[in-house]
């Protein structure tokens, strides 16, 4: 087995298990037999330890003095607090957290319903929509647009440059790897030349946006530099949207897959906050979380060694029936959830709060609006191109307003 730093980020190959669209669209009982044959093993192909059990990813994920965030990339990524380890991580996610308090969080609630309906007053009168390109896209990538203070209008480019750097191999080859690398790298000079253009904007006249406020921070009497604030723009952009777009879509189709449910929600909307929660589970819009070894360390009763990659497999967890009753089975207002889509740790998904209102938001404007949402039969699904996302390019519904 390799020690060095790995050259090849593993959560940008898929594994040799999920060979077939249909798996890649289902995956979820490909990981139930890996968690029970193989809880924790070394694939050579992607030179990675995988780990699929609730309790072993539980314990990665909350240890990141052992398991660190930082790893050597093929594409010159900029660093963000997600590749950062304290206490430099520490400093910056405190100072973003400022951004992203409860009450200015809560406080956006009627925008993102008055963005809802906006989108949705474009299709009501056909009774059919694509929810990926009608809704699922267009409000986080507006309400993110919005909070950095860039022009919405650009939302197109956001969801190319999006979609790019969230995207892996599809194939485990050196010339499908290299591909996406170089997409990459176009895409981060790309975002570079655009948030640097902003940020000398922001400079001469600040605003109210998040952009600014960064400007403004300082830790320890230290303004952020240029890095740091390129690496928090272009994180809270993709991260921004592409999560908040697979949980839109994700829940629209756990509602087309059940009627029975879907009219359980309708007659009783205080279940949708408990249903948002059981598809981040069920459908959880990130499958796969990296880590690199910081040190030699034990894991399932493996030995990992130091500088060797750790894929730990949320998907997998959050169907841990060690952990969660019947988990194979989507049940809308299970408690307790603990699911781990958004993360654990120091690491938790800093947007939680604004995804879950958004997804809530949606959610119940949809069912307010709408009456027997259904798939549109015949239709094909394309997953998105990633190892570490789960979620489709196109979900196209009809209804009855």
């Amino acid at each position: 087995m390799q020690t060095k730093k790995p050259e090849r980020y593993a959560n940008m190959i898929p594994m040799a298990e999920l060979d077939t669209k249909e798996k890649r669209l289902n995956p979820f009982p490909v990981y139930d037999r890996l968690r029970q044959t193989t809880p924790v093993r070394y694939d050579e192909g992607r030179s990675s330890w995988d780990v699929f059990r609730y309790e072993d990813v539980h314990r990665i994920l909350k240890d990141p003095a052992t398991f660190s965030s930082k790893r050597a990339l093929a594409v010159k990524e900029r660093e963000s607090i997600l590749t950062m380890d304290p206490p430099r991580h520490t400093q910056l996610r405190a100072l973003v957290n400022k951004a992203f308090t409860p009450k200015i969080v809560s406080d956006l609630a009627p925008h993102i319903a008055s963005i809802t309906n906006d989108l949705l007053d474009t299709v009501q009168g056909s009774g059919k929509m694509d929810t990926v390109h009608n809704l699922a896209v267009p409000l986080p990538v507006i309400v993110i647009a919005e909070l950095l203070g860039v022009p919405p209008e650009d939302r197109k480019l956001f969801k190319e440059w999006s979609d790019i750097l969230v995207k892996g191999a599809d194939v485990n080859t050196d010339e499908a790897f290299n591909r996406v690398i170089a997409e990459k790298e176009q895409a981060m000079e790309e975002l570079n030349a655009y948030f640097t253009k902003i940020i000398e904007q922001r400079r001469r006249q600040p605003r109210e946006d998040l952009i600014s406020m960064l400007l403004a921070a300082e830790i320890d009497g230290q303004k952020l530099d240029d890095k740091e604030l390129l690496g928090f723009s272009i994180l809270l952009l993709a991260a921004g949207n592409e999560t908040t777009t697979n949980l839109i879509t994700n829940a629209v189709r756990r509602l087309t897959e059940d009627q029975g449910l879907q009219q359980q929600l309708h007659g009783d909307l205080e279940l949708v906050p408990g249903f948002i929660e059981e598809v981040l589970r069920f459908y959880p819009p990130i499958q796969a979380i990296g880590r690199v070894a910081a040190q030699d360390v034990e894991v399932g009763g493996m030995q990992i060694k130091a500088g060797e990659q750790v894929v730990s497999w949320v998907a997998s967890a959050n169907r841990d029936e060690a952990k969660f009753t019947d988990p194979g089975t989507f049940i809308v207002d299970r408690k307790p959830n603990a699911h781990l889509s958004f993360g654990f740790g120091i690491h938790f998904c800093l947007g939680a709060p604004l995804a879950r209102l958004e997804g809530q938001i949606v959610l119940r404007t949809l069912l307010e609006r709408m009456k027997e949402i259904r798939f549109t039969a015949g239709s094909e699904l394309s997953y998105i191109q990633s190892p570490f996302v789960y979620g489709v390019k196109e979900f196209p519904v009809t209804f009855i307003s």
